[in-house]
């Protein structure tokens, strides 16, 4: 990932929560230490101490540092995936969709506590099972593109999955080129750069007849 860091200091040990605060309590000091340390170098005490609960509490709800990091893991896919189709589903014009997929990935990217590092840069990814969330993840996030390049184009399946994986991949590559440079291009400037590149390249397909598939 990178090299490990001191995680932000501990607060103070926090009163009695329900169990789902509780929970998103311990993952986002989770997010905090994995990302700034890394998986292996990553403790439960210091996870248990940036929360503000005792370790035991910690293992009330975790039973090991694997299962909280695939926990943490699979709330940021499922963030992303549900960004990606939000920007699939919330309009009918397929600029827009395009511009919405592209900036779901700036802003997954560009969120406080660079968790996206978990899913794009983990040191664990030669654990199957972090390796199959992170794949479902992508695969999700492709098929809900694909869907709506099939519908529009009359491509087969699989073709329309390849566009869909150039897009996402687009995406997420300029994304993590343009996260240490903002400063010299905004957000906004940045995903209508990209919605442009794609978007020329997209709309040359032709469309199917009205009646038979999701007009541009």
């Amino acid at each position: 990932m990178h090299a490990p860091r001191s995680a932000p200091a501990p607060v103070r040990r926090s009163s009695r929560l329900p169990r789902g605060a509780r929970r998103a309590q311990l993952l986002q000091a989770a997010q905090e230490v994995f990302v700034a340390n890394g998986f292996h170098a990553a403790a439960m005490d210091e996870i248990a101490d940036r929360a503000g609960v005792s370790k035991p509490v910690l293992y009330q709800h975790f039973p090991g540092k694997r299962e909280l990091y695939l926990a943490l893991l699979e709330q940021q896919v499922t963030l992303l995936t549900d960004r990606v189709r939000e920007a699939m589903e919330g309009t009918d014009d397929n600029r827009t969709r395009v511009n919405g997929a592209v900036g779901a990935y700036f802003d997954f990217i560009n969120a406080d506590g660079a968790a996206f590092r978990l899913v794009f840069e983990s040191d664990l990814n030669n654990d199957d099972d972090v390796r199959e969330l992170a794949d479902r993840g992508h695969r999700a996030c492709v098929e809900a593109i694909g869907e709506v390049i099939a519908a529009d184009t009359g491509l087969d399946r699989e073709r329309a999955l390849l566009l869909a994986s150039g897009l996402t991949g687009l995406s997420e590559t300029s994304a993590r080129w343009w996260l240490p440079r903002k400063g010299t291009v905004s957000r906004d400037e940045a995903v209508a750069l990209l919605t442009a590149l794609a978007w020329r390249g997209i709309s040359g397909f032709p469309r199917v007849e009205p009646g038979e598939g999701a007009s541009r």
